[in-house]
């Protein structure tokens, strides 16, 4: 007997031969299926069908980044390369470096189709008007994310000018586009999830991932910093904590791109929640009850920290964030 591959329409001749051999009744009811046998023999069977309708996967992303000498805080910013362009991560603070990030577009000869913002701290958004160069780019962020932005442009324009003169850029540009938490971006074959985590690092922060086929990779923004100091003038240090808390969960196993710092893996939210912790519980025993510490006090925080983290880098952010911080501590305190 003739095997029979449901697959290839070639076998219905088999079929017909078969059923010579059963009753007369039967074999006019198997003949009247013959032709929608056939047809069905001459398509993939279902599960084929629907791989061949299931769209092809994407390519693999390439990942590159940009990071800022020391004069521009090491500020990183990145490109998503796929086939039909690049999405580019945060911009830098300096005008210089937005320069140089933007001749980095142009070497890959790839148009620059969007942009995501991860906070709204100016060494991660001062180029992006370099970055569009004038061109109607789309730019994404949360709507808290913006709002932060465009609230605080001008007092951090008054703080941090006089430090950079001329690198600082005369008009910034800002988000056109808001995503809710959660929501996808599909542009040029990449594909990127934005997830909201309100007040941490920033007063609002915002994390975008993209998922490739080998793994996750999470744009954390300054949730992280990896072997630097950290900004905690925002004063949200305990609520940046939860956060940590909140990452380590959701991305148990992503490679994570911070804003200062080389690329890693979760140990480094496990290095920043030590560094914070440390950090704090310095600041509630040098407080001393305080709303503020005295130089002296900031001395000894400096000396902890870098104790802790010996390192230069960014070191002038030790001091500057320690008032903040006492009196986050202080309100903690008085909620108890």
């Amino acid at each position: 007997m003739p095997i029979i591959d449901w697959r290839k329409p070639a076998r219905i001749s088999s079929l017909r031969v078969m059923i010579d051999f059963v009753p007369k009744a039967l074999r006019i009811a198997l003949l009247a299926l013959l032709p929608a046998l056939a047809a069905g023999c001459a398509a993939d069977p279902p599960r084929a069908a629907a791989a061949a309708a299931a769209p092809a996967p994407k390519s693999a992303a390439i990942i590159h980044r940009y990071s800022a000498p020391a004069e521009g805080i090491f500020a990183n910013a990145y490109l998503v390369e796929g086939e039909g362009g690049l999405i580019a991560v945060d911009a830098t603070l300096r005008n210089s470096d937005a320069r140089t990030f933007l001749a980095q577009v142009e070497r890959l000869k790839k148009p620059l189709l969007a942009i995501v913002v991860t906070h709204g701290h100016p060494d991660h958004y001062n180029g992006l008007t370099t970055l569009v160069a004038g061109r109607e780019i789309p730019i994404y962020s949360t709507r808290a994310v913006a709002e932060v932005m465009r609230r605080d442009d001008a007092a951090k324009e008054a703080q941090w000018k006089p430090m950079f003169g001329e690198e600082w850029p005369e008009r910034r540009t800002f988000p056109n586009h808001l995503v809710e938490s959660g929501e996808k971006i599909e542009i040029g074959g990449i594909e990127l999830t934005c997830l909201a985590i309100g007040p941490a690092e920033s007063h609002q922060d915002s994390v975008w991932v993209l998922t490739s086929r080998e793994r996750r990779h999470a744009f954390v923004g300054d949730l992280v910093f990896n072997e630097m100091h950290s900004y905690l003038s925002d004063a949200h240090t305990g609520e940046w904590l939860r956060a940590l808390d909140r990452l380590e969960q959701q991305f148990p196993d992503a490679l994570l791109y911070p804003g200062h710092g080389e690329p890693g893996g979760p140990a480094l939210i496990a290095a920043q929640r030590r560094y914070l912790t440390l950090y704090r519980d310095t600041v509630q025993r040098l407080r001393e009850g305080n709303p503020a510490l005295s130089d002296a006090a900031k001395a000894s925080l400096v000396a902890a920290m870098k104790q802790h983290l010996n390192t230069e880098r960014l070191e002038f952010l030790i001091s500057l964030g320690a008032d903040g911080v006492a009196r986050e501590l202080a309100r903690e305190t008085e909620t108890q």
